[in-house]
């Protein structure tokens, strides 16, 4: 095996693949244990933050929390980290201990040692923060743009790498298109991931902060964006709503029915829409922007 495809291999199963490859174990081979997993304890004065990290915001009250408790306990879980020189570190991963163990005041920290260049540090933070539960929609996307634009990567080897369908990815990246300002209300938890997709299909700037703006405000729903962006009356009593050429409006979707239509939006990495009638018959639209994405979707379609 190559020692790229050892490189993309271990990149992709993020931290865990780097921590048994005894290929990048600085401490064993300094030990002459020969045990991959050995730790070190470090001065925590010689340990930098990890440029790299994509997680730009930490919560101070848990920090608080994880610093009270590694107070008392110490740190249990070590840090990663990789030599940079003489005495000096960079951390690879654990920045949330990091900081907590400096509001704790300890002098020194348990470290695993690692070899890895910029390049390979770069991979490694973005893969593995991406699997965090804690990072917003926005911090992610900004993840997968890093990876696709300084790691060289097609939106199909990014999908393999981090376990993640290409849909997904796509709907992250579109966020970044989305107004500074509703951007940072994503990242806050202002608006849900959900009502940002819908504000990338609303075209103006001017349009997507009004009516994130509306959100906010008047706590609208999803479907309460949606339908606006159809012409839709909010107000009015559902099935009685009025479009805006003043024609009536067909029966609204049930939860199932929305989330099916989620569902295939995100599968096909585009807007789909159901219409029904009373009747309970209706149609599926589903919407594409070039001939190239109509092959794409129908490629889609036929796995």
């Amino acid at each position: 095996m190559s020692s790229n495809t050892k490189k993309r291999s271990a990149l992709g199963k993020g931290l865990s693949a780097l921590l048994e490859n005894a290929d990048t174990d600085i401490t064993s081979k300094s030990s002459g244990t020969g045990i991959v997993g050995s730790i070190s304890m470090l001065p925590i004065s010689s340990i930098e933050a990890n440029p790299f990290n994509p997680r730009t915001h930490f919560e101070k009250e848990a920090l608080k929390e994880l610093s009270d408790s590694i107070r008392i306990h110490g740190i249990i879980q070590p840090l990663t980290v990789r030599k940079l020189g003489r005495d000096k570190y960079q951390l690879i991963s654990g920045e949330r201990r990091f900081r907590a163990a400096q509001l704790a005041g300890l002098d020194e920290v348990p470290a695993y040692v690692r070899i890895a260049n910029d390049q390979t540090m770069l991979e490694m933070a973005l893969v593995e923060n991406i699997q965090r539960e804690d990072l917003n929609p926005i911090e992610v996307a900004l993840s997968y743009e890093r990876l696709l634009e300084e790691c060289d990567l097609t939106q199909d080897q990014l999908s393999q790498k981090i376990s993640k369908s290409r849909s997904s990815i796509t709907n992250h990246l579109r966020l970044l298109k989305l107004p500074a300002e509703v951007q940072a209300g994503v990242k806050g938890g202002l608006i849900s991931m959900g009502h940002a997709r819908a504000l990338v299909s609303a075209g103006s700037s001017e349009l997507q902060i009004e009516l994130f703006n509306r959100i906010v405000e008047e706590q609208l729903s999803v479907r309460e964006i949606e339908a606006i962006l159809r012409g839709e009356s909010i107000n009015a009593e559902p099935g009685q709503r009025q479009s805006g050429a003043g024609t009536s409006v067909k029966t609204p979707l049930s939860d199932q029915e929305f989330a099916l239509k989620e569902h295939l939006g995100d599968k096909l990495a585009t807007k789909v829409e159901i219409k029904k009638s009373d009747k309970g018959n209706g149609k599926i639209i589903v919407n594409f922007n070039s001939e190239s994405d109509l092959l794409r979707i129908i490629e889609l379609l036929n796995r």
